[in-house]
């Protein structure tokens, strides 16, 4: 009779936790907060795609709808992999990276588009942006790379070998050219040398070493240009970007066009904006790629400043739910894919946000979780589920 009872107590405890209050481990897979917060988003950032997309023969929302259903998926089947393992395979991801990332140049499936070539198009299935997939193989890479070193990296030689290593990806994305995602793998690996441990002197010396390159960059590019007889290193499109940053009046008509209607969209819907699908810059071609790179013009014009700071505080409770996890993780391979992971969107939404702004240089970053785009879409659940199994397995 008395093992009877012990069996009775024991299950009972196994499905309502210890006498601690400690969730029974079957409940620990799933971050609530997490989850209520990527949900909102996610719908939240539908909503405003459909309204940007509406009457737009040129875009799908049904796409965009399937690249949530599909990430959400994974990311829930990522959930249950145990990132641990992953820690191991540091040369696997750098050669995925390079056949990711080198993969529009293949005749036959490589699909040019305003001058760089980043897609590709197999047979009947719709186009894939392998350089955005890649990102979560970039990070991955970055995460085992300084993961070897145990968050000591002291030595010179170690610190550029992992360098060396971690430059591999951006160097093959600049073929396309792509400086857009260029430069998200740039911070991404700059986050997991700061997190990895590296010395604050060996930071210091590479970003005064970035500095005097693009200063010689921009230095040396016309001189190269007038050479050749075409542009070497700095595209047109590309210069003149710079240009509108630096002067926001530069050519309203043409290469400043796409920031004056921004801020014209971003202006015009005052405190509460004016109403949703009622966005008029978009809905009358004023300002070009509005479902993309300029979706935050959508938001602010519909639902205005309000609207603006919903989204602004769900990435905020999204990004500190990541810290939270990032800082209690087991590890340092788990503490850096969770740190990479939240600083790229941090990354992206001031670069995106900042663009429509005049406050940052214009580039093709997207908005997270919020931008037309069904590849991008499920990079963000599978990063998401990364996250998560972090949270899952390591967490406690």
């Amino acid at each position: 009779m008395a093992e009877q009872v012990a069996q009775i107590d024991s299950v009972i405890a196994s499905d309502a936790g210890d006498a601690t209050g400690k969730r029974p481990r079957r409940f620990t897979y799933f971050n609530l907060p997490f989850l209520a917060i990527v949900g909102i988003l996610s719908f939240y950032g539908l909503a405003i795609v459909y309204s940007a997309v509406h009457g737009n023969e040129d875009y799908s929302f049904s796409r965009q709808a399937v690249g949530v259903v599909v990430g959400a998926v994974l990311m829930f089947v990522i959930f249950r992999v145990d990132y641990r393992h992953l820690s191991h395979y540091l040369w696997l991801f750098l050669g995925i990276n390079v056949v990711l990332i080198l993969l529009p140049h293949v005749p036959g499936i490589g699909v040019n588009t305003m001058g760089a070539t980043s897609w590709v198009k197999i047979g009947p299935l719709p186009q894939l942006q392998p350089g955005e997939f890649a990102k979560v193989t970039v990070i991955l890479l970055d995460a085992a790379v300084v993961a070897r070193y145990g968050g000591r990296l002291n030595s010179p030689k170690d610190f550029l070998k992992s360098l060396g290593i971690m430059l591999v990806p951006f160097v093959c994305i600049m073929t396309q050219p792509d400086l857009g995602t260029g430069l998200v793998y740039i911070f991404i690996a700059g986050i997991a040398l700061v997190v990895g441990g590296a010395k604050p002197k060996f930071i210091l010396i590479l970003v005064g070493v970035a500095a005097g390159g693009i200063v010689a960059l921009f230095t040396l590019d016309p001189l190269l240009d007038s050479a050749m007889g075409h542009d070497v290193l700095l595209k047109e499109y590309q210069r003149a970007r710079l240009l509108v940053f630096l002067d926001n009046s530069y050519d309203p008509t043409g290469d400043g066009y796409n920031l004056q209607q921004a801020q014209i969209a971003i202006g015009s819907g005052g405190l509460f904006g004016k109403g949703y699908m009622t966005a008029t810059q978009s809905t009358l071609g004023y300002r070009p790629e509005a479902p993309t790179d300029f979706i935050f013009c959508v938001l602010a014009e519909e639902l205005g400043f309000f609207g603006c700071m919903l989204l602004l505080g769900m990435y905020i409770a999204l990004l500190l739910i990541c810290f939270h996890i990032a800082f209690n993780a087991a590890d340092l391979f788990g503490t850096v894919i969770v740190m990479c992971t939240a600083g790229m969107w941090l990354f992206q939404i001031l670069e995106n946000i900042g663009m429509t702004c005049g406050l940052m240089p214009i580039t093709g970053i997207p908005l997270p979780f919020v931008s037309y785009g069904s590849s991008f879409m499920v990079v963000n659940f599978v990063l998401l589920g990364a996250v998560g199994s972090v949270w899952a397995h390591s967490v406690r």
